[in-house]
């Protein structure tokens, strides 16, 4: 039975632990927290919950958060969706918010900066730009997750679009991006 007091949430991420400590802060929060390790059982919980708010890894195992965002929203195109991450980049930010996610966030993000977005309507103005332009290292990985994103997430398509080897695409995909 629905609690009509509590806004429904879904939690996607592979991360088991930090599903459980972020499910456990957001119903501290007031929502009805349903949490799933894999898109499979979070499409099946978010077919029977009808979530209003959802909070997606974008890397979960080996499939793509994108792909979530894309079934949530046809599914309801008012789920209000926040994609999480640890490993931010440019294109999948600009991916998540066309599929429709309402904002991006890297972890580590706590309980409170995850309700902030969620409930956030507006973009801001205020955002301060960066006066010093990427490193080498974080322009390459930045164009290998562009051209993921174009290749719909095939790491094979991929490597073929970029004239390497698709071990060499998997292992430098799997490094964190340098922080500038």
């Amino acid at each position: 039975m629905h609690n009509i007091d509590k806004p429904r949430l879904l939690l996607v991420d592979d991360d088991e632990t930090f599903c459980m400590v972020l499910s456990l802060a957001l119903k501290k929060r007031n929502f009805e927290v349903s949490t799933a390790n894999d898109i499979k059982t979070g499409l099946l919980l978010a077919e029977k919950t009808e979530p209003e708010y959802a909070v997606i890894d974008l890397r979960i195992g080996h499939d793509s958060g994108l792909e979530m965002v894309k079934k949530l929203i046809s599914l309801d195109k008012n789920t209000r969706i926040i994609m999480l991450t640890g490993f931010a980049s440019i294109a999948t930010a600009v991916e998540a918010i066309k599929l429709g996610a309402v904002h991006y966030l890297t972890k580590p993000a706590n309980a409170d900066e995850i309700v902030n977005a969620l409930n956030k309507n507006q973009g801001d103005s205020s955002v301060a730009i960066k006066e010093n332009p990427l490193s080498i290292k974080r322009l390459e990985w930045e164009h290998l997750q562009t051209v993921l994103m174009q290749h719909e997430g095939n790491i094979s398509a991929a490597a073929r679009a970029l004239n390497m080897h698709r071990r060499t695409l998997q292992r430098k995909l799997d490094k964190r991006p340098v922080r500038d």
